[in-house]
Formats: structure tokens, C-alpha cells, sequence
């Protein structure tokens, strides 16, 4: 079979002819159609992540074809009995295990799920991480309910797209953060009511005269602007961080935090109840994940350029030609 073989430090992984591998008892085949990249598979590719070895196949997300049926794969793996915490055994498709970067993968067959019926392929392939990791951060650690304020940081990426989407689906009011107007006026579009462009030294002042303050914060960045939030947050407010891309947070006033009663509340991927709720949450809502560009999968290393660029709105897709006739 073709697949994208990450075979050393940063240089992008590249087509080869590798083998079909053979499911064993309780595992799936799925052909795939399509794949969706993450910034995870950006960081593999340049060391930043623990556990990486070569050669592998990255790629966490992907939609297909198993036993006759159009599925996608729920990309965490071995998340354990407790739904508050990973296990010490919990994975990501993608590292160690062989991804979804190819013609097919094999995963554990309770990791295979219908794909929603309003969604195309690439739609689908574009829907697990994101959605699990967004959904999980805004519902299962955040409790968000209708008619609350919400603010979510870096909208333009997969997750912060999908969080948009889903808090506006819910009947929130959305607020949203960039350092693109463009990606600001794009998330309005989608229905967000105003957004601020963090580059500009009054973001918060913006967001401030636009909304008055927060109930809940969705935030991936964490770093120097991270204190800036809790400024925003309204009394009970409920800060959810997912993600770290700006490094550590250099001062944060305990007194902002116990006298207003905020609670900041980590968050990563999700349970595999998360996943059967977003599924059901994105049905329920027909939502649809927002592709940037498609590339096929000859083509992968642009498909990564793009992503390492940071100028996507949504999921940067690689898609495989699919074989309709033949039954997986």
C-alpha cells in the first residue's frame, strides 16, 4: 500500500510502498479516504514530541470504509475506566501505532464508528480529534450551557473551529481571538458575535467593551496573555486549556482567581463516551468541519507546508483515492 513514511527529524514524511498489514482478532482494516492532519503530526516531525520513532506513519484522523460500511476512527486510544482521566496506557493513532497517513490502517475495532451521514469523507476525516478534543473542553469539563458567554482563542485551527462551531450550536454567545482579521471575519460568519485580533495591544480592551466579561474561556495558547483572560472572566467564570502553543504562563494573581471563584480546568482529547456524545452532538446539529484544502496523498509534504504555515481556516485534509466497489 502508499502511505506518507515519516522516516527522520524534520523532514516532511514521504510516499513509499509499504505492506498491507493484517488485522488480528478484534482488529479493523479500514481503507481510507481520507485523513486530516493535526499539529501533533507537525511536532513529531520536528522532535517536539515524547516517544517518536522510525519509521512511522503519522496521522491520528481518518474516515473509511470497513466491512461495507463509510466510518471514522475515534484516534484516542486505551483512555481506561475512569471518565476524568486517561489511563497511563492511553495513545494517540498516529504515534506509537501506524496512522491513518496511508491506504489503510489497523485499529482496535471498538475504535470504529459510523461515519455521520450528512458529512463527506473529507468532512469526516476532519471531525475526530478536533471534535473530541472541542467538544470534551466545552461540555464535559466546562459545562457549558445556553445563553452563556464564550470566548475561544486562536479560532482558525481545527479544535478552536469546532468549538466555535459547537458552542454556537448550543446556544451560546461566541466570542472569538486572532491573529488574522480575516480568520475573525470568517468565525462571524459562521455566527461568532465579535472577535479581537491579539497581535493589537487592545484585544482585551476590545473584547472588554464588546461583551462585558466571560462565563467560560477556551484557550490553546496559555503564555504571557494567558493573565489577560482572567481579567475577562465574569464571577464562576470556568477557563478551559486544551493546548500550550505559547509557552508557560510567566505571572497569574491568585487573587483574581479565588475572588471572583474561577476555575481553570485542563483538558486533552476525551473518553470514549466523549467521543459517542460529540458524535451525537454533530448529528444531532448536522455541524459540518470546516476543510481548508484537500491535497492527495502524493502530495503530503505540501499538505504539512501548509498546516507548519499557519495560515489554514479549518483542516488541512490528504485524500486517498477510494475503491467504492470493494467491501472492507
Amino acid at each position: 500500500m502508499k502511505a506518507l513514511v515519516l522516516q527522520e527529524k524534520n523532514v516532511w514524511p514521504a510516499l513509499q510502498e509499504v505492506p498491507v498489514p493484517t488485522p488480528s482478532e478484534g482488529e479493523a482494516l479500514v481503507r481510507i479516504s481520507a485523513a486530516a492532519l493535526n499539529h501533533r503530526d507537525i511536532w513529531i516531525v520536528k522532535g517536539m514530541y515524547p516517544g517518536i520513532r522510525y519509521p512511522v506513519i503519522l496521522g491520528s484522523d481518518g474516515a473509511g470504509y470497513w466491512e461495507g460500511r463509510e466510518v471514522i476512527i475515534n484516534p484516542g486510544m486505551n483512555w481506561g475506566d475512569d471518565p476524568r482521566v486517561q489511563s497511563k496506557a492511553f495513545s494517540i493513532l498516529g504515534l506509537p501505532a501506524n496512522g491513518t497517513l496511508a491506504e489503510y490502517v489497523l485499529v482496535p475495532q471498538q475504535q470504529v464508528y459510523d461515519k455521520p451521514p450528512h458529512l463527506n469523507m473529507q468532512e469526516a476525516a476532519a471531525l475526530p480529534l478536533a471534535g473530541l478534543t472541542a467538544y470534551r473542553v466545552l461540555f464535559t469539563r466546562c459545562g457549558l450551557q445556553p445563553g452563556e458567554k464564550v470566548l475561544i482563542s486562536g479560532v482558525g485551527g481545527g479544535v478552536a473551529l469546532l468549538a466555535c462551531q459547537m458552542a454556537i450550536a448550543a446556544g451560546a454567545e461566541v466570542y472569538v481571538t486572532s491573529g488574522s482579521d480575516e480568520k475573525i471575519q470568517r468565525a462571524i460568519a459562521l455566527g461568532a458575535r465579535a472577535g479581537a485580533n491579539y497581535r493589537k495591544a487592545d484585544w482585551p480592551a476590545r473584547l472588554k467593551e464588546e461583551a462585558g466579561g466571560f462565563d467560560v474561556i477556551i484557550d490553546s495558547a496559555g503564555g504571557p496573555g494567558f493573565p489577560e483572560l482572567l481579567k475577562l472572566c465574569r464571577p464562576a467564570a470556568r477557563i478551559g486549556v486544551y493546548g500550550g502553543t505559547r509557552g508557560a504562563i510567566p505571572e497569574l494573581s491568585p487573587q483574581l482567581l479565588f475572588w471572583k471563584q474561577i476555575s481553570i480546568l485542563g483538558s486533552t482529547m476525551g473518553s470514549d463516551e466523549d467521543f459517542r456524545q460529540m458524535l451525537h452532538f454533530v448529528n444531532t446539529h448536522r455541524l459540518r468541519p470546516i476543510v481548508d484544502k484537500v491535497f492527495p496523498l502524493e502530495e503530503g509534504p505540501r499538505a504539512f507546508e501548509r498546516l507548519d504555515e499557519g495560515r489554514q481556516f479549518g483542516k488541512v485534509i490528504v485524500s486517498v483515492k477510494p475503491h467504492p466497489h470493494k467491501r472492507f
